[in-house]
């Protein structure tokens, strides 16, 4: 017998005539529940976690931010699986700091940590700070660092002595080498140039070659990317943390010949796609290896676009100013987040987070212990798993310098605070991978609305004097605990970063 729609029949069964739709919908409802269980069983095993950190990536540099002129499929692909964070902050607005920040969940300047370190630097991580893979080892996972590293260079600040099993990359910045801007030699003995080492391109704690020309710099992403790889289809079979951090889309750009020129942006767009391409292989391996639905991947970067290089340093997006300044162009940062069956798909987070705040979280994902020592980030999960009532983090400090606090933000409101910076408003870039121009600028007082005004453009400092008063006991605060090199407070709560020789 059919329905009038022809859709529904009629099964006989002990005389009885019962619809088939029951049949099939009991049969589908049971497939449910032990599909359901199975992915109970599953979520609740330890995650793998993968964090891609990007290297002067602004926020307007992903096309679903705005970018033309590339695509980024696989990098859109992990945005539409999981949640995109629309107010989320490095920890710092360059290089050294901000990783310090994101593997210790420390506000840098508290771990003496700040600024960008040179080569033969004699400080760097210490010893007695605790990082992501330190925390994560306790519950048994392999730990791999793929990239640029730049928390020190001499042996005993490399990664693999801060919890890394494995580690291949650079030890700082791509530019920190005898070559300048304009691809050559330095013959300026006078320029610090002259006078750094070859640039080292290291496996575990050992020089393995030497990077000395662009050919060279070019295999780097493709090679960083076959590494991260390796590592995950040889640690399969337990839980394992890769920390993926790209040297590029830092100056001097380089790209693989497969990528070069297939862009109608220049070399920075063929750059972004060789990145996104590297994207889709980690996600490849992860889905060939049956991981893709057990892995946290985290998509983000260090610090804002460096504007003085044109065309060749990036894109804010709109937002003010670029890397080296606490305005939102240079800390404000496009973030994704992909763990299925836990981070909603294709959702948009607009609360207020940071790099600082991945240790705890992690920590809380796994069940892991937190460093003994006092940490500045704040356990995010309730944000992963989409919970609008939730908001973790509703403060954040802007610090620059070795330790000047510039600004204080809670909730939409961002308080600036005096202070000088490099500004790269109304200068002519560079071109062809030169450096531009930029000059010494300074601002007052001054309060932003952020979702009113994320570009930083109108001061309502007069119109809004409780919310002043407010943010000012936050900086007071501030001030007491990491203190503040712009009003000269030392701070009660910093540490030492390591040094050479140091017991």
């Amino acid at each position: 017998m059919k329905t009038l729609d022809n859709t529904v029949m009629i099964k006989k069964k002990n005389g009885l005539e019962i619809p088939l739709f029951i049949s099939i919908s009991l049969f589908s409802l049971l497939f449910f529940l032990s599909s359901t269980a199975n992915g109970q069983i599953k979520s609740g095993q330890a995650p793998n976690i993968v964090l891609i950190f990007m290297d002067d990536m602004g926020y307007g540099d992903l096309d679903l931010n705005g970018a033309i002129g590339y695509t980024l499929p696989n990098i859109n692909k992990l945005a539409s699986q999981g949640m995109r964070f629309t107010n989320f902050y490095a920890a710092q607005p360059i290089c050294s700091a901000s990783r310090a920040g994101i593997l210790t969940g420390c506000y840098p300047n508290r771990i003496g940590l700040t600024g960008a370190l040179f080569p033969d630097s004699k400080i760097g991580m210490n010893s007695a700070e605790e990082t992501i893979p330190e925390v994560l080892k306790k519950k048994g996972y392999a730990t791999s660092m793929v990239g640029k590293w730049h928390l020190g260079d001499a042996k005993e600040f490399l990664p693999l002595q801060h919890g890394f099993d494995e580690y291949f990359g650079l030890p700082y910045s791509n530019d920190m080498w005898s070559i300048a801007y304009d691809g050559k030699l330095e013959t300026d003995k006078s320029s610090w140039r002259s006078k750094v080492p070859p640039l080292p391109l290291i496996e575990g704690n050992n020089i393995i070659e030497t990077i000395q020309n662009m050919d060279q710099m070019n295999t780097l992403t493709t090679r960083y990317t076959e590494k991260a790889v390796s590592f995950i289809e040889r640690h399969k079979g337990r839980p394992f943390f890769l920390y993926f951090a790209h040297t590029m889309p830092h100056v001097p750009l380089a790209v693989s010949d497969k990528f070069k020129g297939k862009s109608e942006q220049g070399l920075y767009g063929d750059v972004m796609m060789e990145i996104d391409w590297s994207v889709g292989q980690i996600m490849k391996i992860l889905k060939e290896n049956d991981l893709e639905n057990n892995t946290l991947v985290v998509f983000t970067s260090d610090n804002g676009p460096w504007l003085t290089f044109g065309a060749h340093g990036g894109s804010s997006g709109g937002l003010r100013e670029g890397k080296q300044t606490t305005f939102e162009g240079g800390q404000r940062e496009p973030a994704i987040m992909r763990w299925p069956g836990v981070i909603p798909e294709g959702t948009v987070n607009n609360k207020l987070a940071s790099t600082i705040d991945l240790l705890p979280t992690f920590a809380a994902i796994t069940e892991a212990p937190l460093p003994e020592k006092k940490i500045d980030g704040i356990n995010i999960l309730p944000l992963f798993k989409g919970n609008e009532y939730e908001n973790p983090r509703d403060t954040f400090y802007y610090y620059y310098g070795k330790n000047s606090l510039e600004a204080v933000r809670e909730g939409p409101w961002k308080l600036v605070l005096p202070h000088k910076y490099k500004s790269d408003e109304g200068e002519l870039p560079g071109k062809d991978g030169n450096i531009g121009s930029r000059h010494t600028d300074s601002i007052g007082l001054a309060l932003y609305d952020l979702r009113r005004d994320p570009g930083e453009r109108y001061n309502v400092l007069k119109h809004n004097p409780d919310v002043v008063e407010k943010l000012q006991k936050l900086v007071e605060r501030a001030r007491v605990d990491l203190g503040d090199d712009l009003t000269g407070r030392p701070g009660n709560n910093r540490r030492e970063p390591g040094r050479i020789g140091a017991e």
